[in-house]
C-alpha cells in the first residue's frame, strides 16, 4: 500500500486536463505509441467532437522512482459546471488532486469550486500552471493568484506545458512525494466503494470501485450492502487502457468487478461491496446524493417505443449517475419520462447520447426548475411541471430555488456583466478584485433565470472571458404565473411555462411570434394564443393556405361568387373542427433559444 497513489486532475473547462493526462500516460509507458492519440482517455465520440470531458476516466499507471515501483491510479475529470457530480465522485475516491490553472486565463470560477470540493475531502493539492509555452502566458501573475487562493509557497507550484511535455516529469515526482498513500487495513473485512459502472451487452454490468479495506478475490462470493444482493466475482482486475484481469485486488487500489449483473437497478453508485464470508458491518459513508437542477420531459417520437426508451435510460443512468427520471404522461406527447439534469449542457448531452448509443429519437419539452407550492389549505407541493400546478384560486404562495452565483470576469466587462445579472433578477452580494484586471462577483439569483440562455449571453458579452459557477442555497417566495400556449383554443401542455409575472407578457408575445414562424400553414387559420388563466395576453394567426375559388368566375353576378365563397367557408369551418395542428420538434427547441 505504501507504493500506491490515487489522484485526480481538477480544473476549469479547457485548461488542459486531458492533455496532461496524455503526457503522464506517455511518460509511464502505459499507452504504446500505436495506441496513443490526443485525449486518449476521452473514449466517447461525443467528447472528441465537442472537445470536452463528459465522463471521469480512471486508469492505472506504473512508475519507477529511486529503484521503487509505484502504482499510480489517475482519474481525469470533467471541467464544466454541469458535470460537477462526476468530479465529486472522483474526489471521493482519491487522496490527492492536481489543480491545473491555464497560464493565459488564470483562475476561473470552476477552478475555485472544484478546489473547495477537494479541500472538503482533505485532499493533498498539487498546484500546476499549464500552457506556459503560449505567448499570452502570464506565469508570475497566475502564480500570485494561486498563492492567494491556496496559501502555498511559490516553489510548490509546478509550471508545465502539457502540449510539449515540458516539466511533466516533475508532476510524477510530486505525486509520489506529496500525495499520501491510501489509508486502510488489508486484514479488515472487505469494503469497496462503487464510484462508477458501465453496461456491457455481453458481460452485464461492470462496476468500478476503490477498495477502502480488505482484499477482493476472483471467484469469491460478494454482497452489495445497500441493495442486499449477492453475486460471484467472476472476474476482478485493474483499469488500464482496457480492463486487466487479476487474481485479487488489494486495499487502496482502484479496480473493476464483473459478476453477470443484468438489472440496472441492482448497481448503485456510492454502494459498498463486501465479502459474504467475512462481511463488513456498515457501508462507507459520505457519498452525496445528486440534486438535479433542471427538469424536462423526454418522450419517444412514436409511442410504442416507450419501453425501449425506459431500458435505454436505465442503461444510460448506470454510466451517468446524475441523471434522474420518473414516468409521466402528457396529452400532446403520450407517455414519457420526467428527467432531472444538472444543467442545460447535461440535458443536451443526455439527448445526444440516447440518440447515438441507443438509437432513440426523443422529443424534449421546455426545461424548468422545481417549485414549492403552498396551498390555501396549508399543504406543500413540489411542482416540476407547469401542468402539475394547482388552480390559481388554491395557491397561497409559490417558492422558487435561489442560487449563489459566482462570476469571474475581466474588469473591462464589469459593467455589462453586472447589468446582465441584475436584469435576471439578481442581487449583488459581493465584489472582490482578484488582481488589478480580474474581478469576482457574487450574486443571489433565481435558478429559473439562468436555466435558459444565461451562460451563452455571459460568454458572448464578455467575449468568452467570464466564467461562471453556482450552487443552490434555498427556496424563496416568488410571484410566478403559469403561461399557457393555446393552438385553436386547445392548450399545448408541453409548451406551458411557469414564469415571473413581470416577464410573462413579453415572453408570451415572443412565443406566439416564434410559433407563427415555425408552425406550417394548414387549410384553415390557426390561432396561436398566450394565456394566463382565462386572460389572453398575446395572439398571432397562421393564415390558411387558400385556393382561389373565384378564378373560374370571370364576370357574372356577385351572387355566384358569394355562393362559392360561402361553400368554401363551410368547408374551412368543418376542417377546423376535425383538423389538428402538428407542432414540429423545432418549435420545442426554439423556445429554449429565444432571446
Amino acid at each position: 500500500m505504501q507504493h500506491i497513489r490515487n489522484f485526480c486532475i481538477i480544473a476549469h473547462i479547457d485548461h488542459g486536463k486531458s492533455t496532461l493526462a496524455d503526457r503522464l500516460l506517455e511518460l509511464t509507458r502505459t499507452v504504446s505509441d500505436r495506441e496513443m492519440e490526443a485525449q486518449v482517455l476521452d473514449n466517447m465520440e461525443l467528447e472528441r467532437e465537442k472537445g470536452i470531458t463528459i465522463k471521469s476516466h480512471a486508469i492505472q499507471m506504473d512508475y519507477e522512482q529511486g529503484g521503487r515501483q509505484y502504482s499510480l491510479n489517475l482519474i481525469d475529470t470533467p471541467g464544466h459546471v454541469d458535470f460537477s457530480y462526476e468530479v465529486s465522485r472522483a474526489i471521493a475516491s482519491c487522496e490527492g488532486a492536481l489543480l491545473i490553472v491555464d497560464a493565459s486565463q488564470g483562475i476561473q470560477a470552476q477552478t475555485i469550486s472544484n478546489l473547495y470540493l477537494a479541500l472538503e475531502h482533505d485532499l493533498e493539492i498539487i498546484p500546476i500552471i499549464n500552457k506556459i509555452d503560449m505567448e499570452a502566458a502570464m506565469v508570475d501573475e497566475v502564480s500570485d493568484q494561486i498563492i492567494d487562493l491556496l496559501g502555498c509557497k511559490k516553489e510548490d507550484i509546478i509550471p508545465v506545458s502539457a502540449r510539449t511535455g515540458l516539466n511533466v516529469e516533475q508532476v510524477l515526482e510530486a505525486v509520489v512525494a506529496r500525495i499520501p498513500p491510501p489509508r486502510g487495513d488489508e486484514n479488515a473485512p472487505l469494503q469497496a466503494l462503487i464510484f462508477d459502472s458501465v453496461f456491457n451487452s455481453f458481460r452485464g454490468i461492470i462496476a468500478y470501485y476503490k477498495i477502502v479495506s480488505g482484499v477482493i478475490r476472483k471467484g469469491e462470493r460478494v454482497k452489495f450492502i445497500n441493495t442486499g444482493k449477492e453475486y460471484f466475482a467472476d472476474e476482478v482486475g485493474v483499469l488500464r487502457l482496457s480492463m486487466e484481469p487479476r487474481g485479487e485486488v488489494r486495499t487502496g487500489d482502484v479496480g473493476y468487478i464483473i459478476s453477470g449483473i443484468k438489472a440496472a437497478a441492482e448497481v448503485k453508485v456510492g454502494d459498498t461491496i463486501t465479502a459474504c464470508a467475512n462481511p463488513a458491518t456498515r457501508a462507507i459513508a459520505g457519498f452525496e446524493d445528486v440534486k438535479p437542477m433542471v427538469f424536462a420531459g423526454i418522450y419517444p417520437v412514436s409511442t410504442d417505443e416507450y419501453e425501449d426508451l425506459r431500458t435505454s435510460m436505465e442503461k444510460l443512468q448506470l454510466n451517468d449517475a446524475s441523471l434522474t427520471f420518473e414516468p409521466e404522461s402528457s396529452l400532446a406527447l403520450g407517455f414519457g419520462f420526467r428527467c432531472g439534469f444538472l444543467g442545460l449542457l447535461h440535458m443536451e448531452i443526455v439527448q445526444e447520447r440516447l440518440y447515438r448509443e441507443f438509437d432513440m429519437d426523443v422529443i424534449t419539452t421546455v426545461p424548468n426548475v422545481s417549485f414549492n407550492v403552498y396551498t390555501t389549505q396549508g399543504e406543500a407541493v413540489t411542482v416540476h411541471n407547469p401542468s402539475g400546478l394547482p388552480a390559481p384560486t388554491l395557491i397561497d404562495h409559490v417558492e422558487e430555488p435561489y442560487i449563489k452565483a459566482q462570476v469571474i470576469t475581466k474588469t473591462d466587462y464589469l459593467g455589462i456583466v453586472m447589468k446582465l445579472c441584475l436584469d435576471k433578477r439578481g442581487t449583488l452580494k459581493n465584489q472582490h478584485f482578484i488582481s488589478p484586471t480580474r474581478v469576482e462577483l457574487s450574486f443571489d439569483m433565481p435558478l429559473s433565470e439562468i436555466v435558459f440562455d444565461f451562460y451563452d449571453k455571459l460568454k458572448s458579452i464578455s467575449r468568452g472571458y467570464a466564467s461562471f459557477d453556482y450552487q443552490v442555497v434555498d427556496y424563496r417566495p416568488a410571484e410566478l404565473v403559469k403561461l399557457d400556449i393555446l393552438l385553436n383554443s386547445e392548450p399545448v401542455d408541453a409548451l406551458s411555462a411557469l414564469i415571473h409575472k413581470d416577464h410573462a407578457y413579453d415572453f408570451g408575445r415572443k412565443m406566439c411570434e416564434k410559433l407563427k414562424e415555425l408552425i406550417p400553414r394548414q387549410q384553415f387559420d390557426i390561432a396561436i394564443q398566450a394565456a394566463i388563466g382565462a386572460k389572453i395576453i398575446a395572439r398571432e394567426t397562421v393564415k390558411a393556405v387558400r385556393k382561389d375559388v373565384l378564378a373560374k368566375c370571370y364576370g357574372g353576378d356577385i351572387s355566384r361568387k358569394r355562393k362559392l365563397l360561402e361553400k368554401q367557408k363551410k368547408g374551412k369551418k368543418r376542417m377546423r373542427q376535425v383538423g389538428n395542428v402538428e407542432v414540429p420538434q423545432e418549435a420545442f427547441l426554439a423556445v429554449l433559444k429565444m432571446e
